[in-house]
């Protein structure tokens, strides 16, 4: 009967008295937010109260103490921490709930108010279904949502780190996730396909493209090679440069594609390049000094002046104009 009494009734609670939900899967919360929020209960009051269990503790000396663990309203809470309020509306829930009870509860209030990110959503339902052995189907029935997307959700946590935090910040969407995922077994391709989205601001669509394309070539395999070694020279640069690296062999020669995204990049690149070229030096044998290259050979002219002109005489004997016809 006092269960359902306290079920049934709101209450005024000392605000340093409630403890916030362990289970709360929201993490991140936008400060502007919070305190357009705070304003908002400043001129119109808390229009929605909490939702806590409440729990007595007895103390060394034998007197009693009462605890409120948060259910529900982790915004509100804050935002009336801000303002300073002594004292908060709340809803006393009966403590039979269970860890998983909790979880589920604020769970299915974060995705009502859409406050969840996709990275919270996806740890949320993750742990719904390891921690507590629920199936992605009784996920689905309890937030009324289809069993897909309990699933895809789920699989985003097998991203990298460096690309979940992306996604939780917003600067990735969800969207992207999902072609970024197809590449999950090639991780170089992935994190190079990851900077596209980063740093030339690619749509979906594009991101989809790129990773079809990526797939189809992987299907094909070393079939679109000419000659098998091409795929490992591919395959090589890409993991010496840190980039993408494409290969395409035409019927006389070729051409090779290095992507980059930055400048830094580019200077990595070339840094590779650079330390992996073996340029021969030139050897001292090589290397003619100007002082060893021989002077050119200039005949000198010693004859007597009668001997000079001697020869000039009998030089004349063969000319043109002493010959007529």
């Amino acid at each position: 009967m006092a269960s359902q009494f306290f079920g049934d009734s709101i209450f005024w609670i000392e605000t340093d008295k409630i403890r916030p939900n362990p289970y709360q899967p929201r993490r991140e919360f936008d400060e502007g937010a919070l305190r357009d929020l705070a304003e908002s209960i400043r001129m119109y009051g808390l229009l929605q109260p909490l939702v806590v269990t409440r729990t007595e503790i007895v103390k060394e000396d034998g007197g009693m103490a009462v605890e409120y663990e948060l259910i529900s309203g982790e915004r509100r809470l804050r935002a009336s921490k801000l303002l300073g309020m002594p004292q908060i509306p709340a809803i006393i829930r009966a403590n039979s709930d269970d860890a998983r009870v909790k979880l589920e509860l604020a769970i299915i209030e974060n995705l009502q108010r859409e406050d969840l990110n996709p990275v919270e959503r996806a740890r949320s339902f993750s742990q719904l279904s390891e921690e507590f052995g629920l199936k992605h189907i009784q996920i689905a029935q309890k937030i009324g949502k289809s069993r897909e997307y309990v699933s895809n959700s789920i699989r985003l946590l097998a991203l990298p780190a460096d690309m979940l935090d992306s996604l939780s910040q917003g600067k990735i969407s969800e969207g992207h996730a999902r072609p970024l995922l197809m590449l999950s077994d090639r991780p170089e391709e992935q994190a190079t396909l990851f900077k596209e989205i980063t740093f030339r601001r690619l749509t979906v669509r594009e991101t989809e493209l790129i990773a079809r394309k990526i797939a189809i070539e992987k299907a094909r395999g070393k079939n679109r090679f000419p000659n098998l070694e091409f795929a490992e020279f591919e395959q090589r640069l890409s993991e010496t440069l840190g980039t993408r690296v494409s290969i395409e062999p035409k019927q006389k020669g070729g051409k090779i594609t290095i992507d980059f995204f930055t400048p830094d990049d580019l200077r990595a690149i070339f840094k590779a390049l650079e330390s992996k070229t073996d340029v021969p030096k030139a050897t001292e044998a090589a290397v003619t000094k100007e002082s060893e290259i021989p002077a050119p050979v200039i005949a000198v002219d010693d004859r007597s002046k009668e001997e000079k002109k001697e020869d000039e005489n009998t030089e004349d004997l063969y000319s043109i104009k002493d010959f007529s016809l």
